[in-house]
């Protein structure tokens, strides 16, 4: 390592546990199989004063996906053997249901279950294990999309995964990942799937710098989706056992990278439970990993050969830390929006029909767009083209319209504007017939508040905000997972005589639900 990276990453040990503060956290930057930067601080425990150390255990949470995989790739050399025991888990979807390499792509059409537990009334801190897992997935009656033709993050497509090999296999999932930690030399990694704790104390943190830090309570059940607990240590030997074997077409390492599409033969950016994407002008290979008070993220280069491993016991940006120290070693400059190309005219509400969902655009600051459509907000930069994009979405103005896209899930939809004022009629018992569950919507004090009910309990009354005429959204910021469901969109549906009937419910993780006005 010449002097000049030396010094980088030295100023970036000391700058990171600022920039991103928090109890704890670890990094690691690796080259060619070498570490170049180990570093820990702070505490995994801050209550009983356990420092935060590269041997630290942590929950790696939804980077399991890809050692799921893993774990499908070395029992079953044609993921297909998986596909009669996943569809046995959808009895309500038969032969529409999507196989074992749908799920591995994020191309079910499923939707997500942490998102429709909170449509079946599940207070946040709630218990979710097997049974409730179960239950939400058999209940599926319909898809997003068919399979193949889209995509969207589903976490269940790899508790399927999972489940079905352990059935296949006639082995408990945990030894499964034994298999492949062992290969790995990860020897402290284990399947975490008990949320609660972990077994040295390193806990997880809710809560801001400003205002203060508290244990983060947190009751899931998981496996294949996200139950891997590891030390920065083994993610260390990981990284180094996928860029050893990045030239061999037969390694696993170069079978979780190979390139994957849908079905029409576009080139799909997720596959084997692995984001492929573009980062400072590099190919790249990497996932993130979350739950309330963990934060974590991993990526890798493989032409560059460069790994970076961000752990957060707390909710700072891992993602934007791990890009921070890639920039570092790449000596790559961190590109800022034009602050100097004026706000479009095309600001405003918008709905897309196909997903159902609502579009909302708004200035940021100079030079950026606030999109909310999806799970959380993005900022897009604008465009000396008149268009504005984060690099994944883009708004595209043109003779049509206003045109949304999203290349990662392989959809494209014009926006259409909405105008107007919500009524305020909605008030009252909406039930869903497909998942037995129901929305209430009370007026009180001259304000709507809404709240799910289902077999899961009675959720939180929470105020709806109005959009457009029938058109509003109910915020869902805080869930079972971390990554919540966001706003859902209501989209109010009426009968000839202008009465409403019913509204369409969704989320960018769960959309598309029909409810019916009964009371």
């Amino acid at each position: 390592m010449d002097q000049a990276l030396a010094s980088r990453l030295d100023r970036l040990a000391q700058r990171l546990p600022r920039t991103y503060p928090g109890p704890g956290g670890a990094l690691a930057v690796l080259r060619r199989g070498e570490v170049l930067l180990r570093h820990a601080w702070g505490f995994a425990n801050a209550e009983r004063r356990i420092p935060f150390t590269p041997r630290t255990l942590f929950r790696l949470c939804s980077i399991t996906k890809q050692f799921t995989c893993a774990a499908m790739l070395e029992a079953c050399p044609d993921p297909a053997a998986l596909d009669t025991a996943i569809r046995a888990r959808l009895p309500r979807l038969g032969a529409a249901a999507p196989g074992a390499l749908h799920c591995a792509h994020n191309q079910s059409g499923l939707r997500d279950y942490w998102a429709v537990a909170m449509l079946h009334g599940s207070p946040v801190e709630a218990p979710f294990g097997d049974a409730e897992a179960a239950r939400v997935i058999a209940g599926t009656a319909s898809l997003q999309f068919a399979p193949g033709t889209r995509y969207s993050y589903v976490n269940q497509n790899f508790r399927l995964i999972s489940d079905a090999l352990e059935e296949h296999t006639g082995r408990d999932f945990a030894a499964l990942l034994r298999g492949i930690f062992d290969r790995a030399g990860m020897p402290t990694a284990f399947l975490a799937a008990d949320t609660r704790a972990m077994p040295d104390g390193t806990e997880g943190y809710e809560g801001s710098q400003a205002g203060g830090f508290r244990a983060a309570e947190n009751r899931i059940l998981w496996t294949g989706d996200a139950g891997l607990g590891a030390s920065l240590e083994d993610m260390i030997a990981w990284e180094r056992f996928l860029d050893a074997g990045r030239d061999d077409p037969a390694s696993l390492p170069a079978r979780l990278a190979a390139a994957v599409a849908f079905a029409g033969g576009a080139p799909a950016p997720y596959g084997f439970g692995l984001a492929r994407g573009i980062g400072f002008g590099h190919a790249l290979l990497g996932h993130g990993g979350a739950l309330r008070g963990w934060r974590s993220h991993r990526l890798y280069l493989p032409a560059e050969r460069v790994s970076v491993v961000v752990l957060f016991n707390h909710l700072s940006d891992a993602h934007a830390a791990a890009m921070e120290a890639l920039a570092t070693v790449l000596d790559a400059p961190v590109p800022s929006p034009d602050a100097s190309l004026p706000m479009p005219a095309w600001t405003g509400a918008y709905a897309e029909p196909e997903t159902g969902l609502l579009a909302r655009i708004e200035p940021a600051m100079p030079g950026r767009l606030r999109l909310r459509f999806g799970h959380s907000p993005e900022l897009l930069g604008l465009q000396p083209d008149g268009s504005a994009t984060n690099g994944q979405t883009w708004l595209r103005p043109g003779p049509a319209g206003l045109w949304l896209e999203r290349p990662q899930e392989n959809f494209r939809g014009r926006l259409e504007p909405l105008n107007g004022t919500p009524a305020a009629d909605i008030a009252g018992r909406y039930r869903c017939e497909e998942l037995e569950a129901e929305l209430h919507i009370a007026e009180a004090g001259g304000l709507p508040y809404g709240g799910f009910s289902g077999f899961l309990g009675r959720g939180r009354m929470e105020l709806l905000e109005p959009v457009a005429a029938d058109a509003w959204v109910l915020p869902c910021l805080r869930a079972l997972d971390h990554t919540p469901p966001g706003d859902w969109t209501l989209a109010v549906r009426r009968g000839a005589e202008g009465r409403v009937e019913g509204l369409r419910l969704g989320c960018w993780l769960a959309r598309g639900l029909d409810y019916r006005r009964v009371g």
